[in-house]
């Protein structure tokens, strides 16, 4: 289209290797899933622990606690939840949320010795500010210093499929996931990252199986995964699909992850939907004003409005 929208794609795809975002039947069944988070019964909750600690709902990674040890408006649909926060030096915790909490919930978490899960927790700092190839080896290392010294650690076996994908390992990182499904035969999380791993190896029809079986798993709520099968539908020209996907799991994260408002906005682009495309555009832009991508966003919602001045 431009040079601004070629310099998109491809901090698109640089963006992509780093989603979490960022998981029932074949294409079809995804494609006719009702939404399983459809909004309009949100509550804001407020989780208080350790600084610096990270915050799941449901298995979804939600943010980080600032210095105060305070994460505030921590969106989450009606009914009950689960709550897990993990900070280095304490032992993870995982508590019930119930449908009726709201305000502060106070998660206190107590010191560990536990040498496997602190080398856990070294390990998944160190896989998620690596930056470069020798980085990435040394988040390995530290996994399998963490499997040596517990064999039966599910996330330790996911966390090291996720750095070997990164490292363009194929084959270690589905021998990761196997026995990460050996301790924990049910694990949504695991099957999105197979899904990632076949589809960045170029097996299409194994990835839509991954991803399936993530959602299956976890009843509909695994947004990696339909954001997975919404990048398989893009690749195939299927964009009204593609967006139908991105839009579950924006609706999933709570409207939380700029990223997929760039992969919404692409998609409704090709479709010729450039109205969508710039609310889409924008929305990137309202969650991330000062992205690396916002530039090149600006440029694209500016194209798109010239070519429909109404």
């Amino acid at each position: 289209m431009s040079v601004a929208v070629n310099v998109m794609e491809m901090k698109l795809k640089i963006g992509l290797a780093g989603l979490l975002l960022i998981a029932c039947g074949d294409m079809v069944s995804a494609q006719r899933r009702p939404n399983p988070d459809p909004g309009g019964n949100e509550r804001a909750l407020t989780v208080v622990t350790e600084p610096n600690a990270v915050v799941w709902v449901d298995e979804i990674r939600r943010g980080t606690t600032d210095a105060g040890g305070t994460l505030a408006q921590v969106k989450v649909s009606a009914g009950a939840h689960t709550l897990r926060v993990r900070a280095a030096g304490f032992k993870e915790l995982t508590m019930s949320l119930t449908a009726g909490q709201r305000g502060e919930i106070k998660a206190r978490l107590v010191r560990t010795t536990d040498e496997a899960e602190l080398t856990f927790q070294q390990a998944e700092t160190a896989r998620e500010t690596a930056r470069g190839e020798e980085a990435r080896q040394k988040a390995a290392d530290l996994y399998r210093q963490t499997l040596k010294l517990r064999p039966a650690f599910p996330a330790a076996h996911l966390g090291l499929a996720r750095v070997l994908l990164d490292l363009n390992d194929i084959n270690g990182a589905l021998a990761e996931i196997e026995k990460a499904r050996r301790d924990r035969a049910v694990y949504p999380e695991a099957s999105a990252v197979e899904g990632r791993i076949y589809h960045e190896g170029g097996q299409t029809d194994e990835a839509v199986g991954a991803f399936n079986r993530a959602l299956r798993e976890s009843h509909g709520f695994q947004p990696e995964a339909h954001v997975g099968i919404g990048r398989i539908y893009d690749e195939k020209g299927q964009y009204e699909l593609a967006a139908r996907e991105y839009q579950i799991a924006i609706n999933q994260l709570s409207d939380t992850e700029p990223i997929i408002y760039q992969l919404l906005g692409a998609a409704y682009e090709k479709s010729g939907n450039n109205k969508e495309a710039i609310a889409a555009y924008e929305n990137y832009l309202r969650l991330a004003p000062n992205g690396s991508l916002a530039p090149a966003v600006r440029s694209i919602i500016e194209q798109l409005k010239a070519q429909s001045p109404n």
